[in-house]
């Protein structure tokens, strides 16, 4: 920890930034929580801690800290190291493609691939855009791809569904934050247990799809997280077979299934050789999302 002389020290947020991706290496840090290195992760906790913005370190480099910036830096920089917690919980925010979300423990931090889907062309969730009128998302976590899918789709209502509680009452924040609350419905259900026989022209879902000797082998930060939220039985799979079995009852006609699975492409492909499923890479991804349609889901239960 940084001694009281060395507030004086370190005198610019360059200083700072210094000084903080070498305690960040030397303590041997695990990022993937909105951040891919020690300087992202640095940058990120220094400028909110500045009320700066988070994606802009010019033009403030320079800029010269007051000692209780000096020491606000420090502390937040200290409970990075101390508690192992990924940055978000620290910040209690997390951004996903320019949006910012309320975090807490009680979820897991946001960071879906689907997003950047939802912020691109669209072409392989919905041809027709204008065609979804009805949006589930399921395991909605956070409540973030719910979100992302009523700014994107603006004449569809949405359905968040979650099994946990404590998952729902943050989901619940940021509906309220985005002012939502008349198009976002949030269901406790685990999977479409609770949903009845509602369809929808879309379902999104990232669930719990890491295998469980990933999850005991997690790093600090990843079982800070709650562990339903990764654990997605031996092979990691077991949510994504029970979507696949049901998804078909819950789309319309024309509807599509849209999920994220890690890194279970290969799995997926030799236990279901029959479903055609589109996968939708990323900027950041490859082979980690898949789409299939009502009618791809419907001829394989006909065989």
């Amino acid at each position: 920890m940084a001694e009281p002389d060395q507030l004086t020290q370190l005198i610019t947020m360059r200083d700072w930034l210094r000084y903080a991706v070498s305690r960040f290496n030397a303590a041997g840090l695990v990022y993937g929580h909105g951040t891919a290195t020690a300087l992202d992760e640095a940058a990120f906790l220094i400028l909110h801690t500045l009320h700066l913005p988070v994606h802009q370190l010019e033009p403030w480099m320079d800029c010269r800290l007051l000692i209780a910036e000096r020491q606000a830096v420090q502390q937040i920089i200290e409970a990075r190291i101390a508690t192992r917690k990924p940055a978000p919980y620290l910040t209690k925010q997390a951004w996903i493609q320019g949006q910012s979300f309320y975090v807490d423990e009680r979820v897991i931090v946001p960071r879906s691939y689907i997003g950047e889907l939802l912020a691109g062309d669209l072409e392989g969730i919905a041809p027709e855009p204008a065609s979804i009128r009805s949006i589930l998302d399921l395991c909605t976590g956070s409540g973030c791809l719910a979100i992302l899918a009523a700014l994107q789709f603006g004449e569809a209502k949405v359905e968040g569904s979650e099994i946990s509680t404590d998952a729902l009452a943050v989901a619940e924040i940021n509906v309220r934050d985005y002012r939502l609350e008349d198009r976002i419905e949030l269901v406790r259900s685990d999977l479409f247990a609770g949903l009845g026989g509602r369809r929808y022209d879309l379902i999104l879902s990232n669930p719990p799809y890491v295998d469980g000797d990933a999850v005991a082998a997690f790093p600090p930060e990843y079982a800070a997280e709650p562990k339903l939220a990764h654990a997605g039985g031996a092979d990691g799979l077991d949510m994504v077979r029970r979507i696949l079995s049901e998804a078909s009852k819950h789309l319309t006609p024309t509807g599509v299934l849209v999920v994220e699975v890690g890194r279970g492409r290969s799995l997926l492909e030799r236990e279901f050789p029959d479903l055609p499923f589109l996968w939708l890479d990323t900027a950041e991804s490859a082979g980690e999302v898949f789409s299939l349609t009502r009618s791809d889901l419907d001829e394989r239960g006909s065989r």
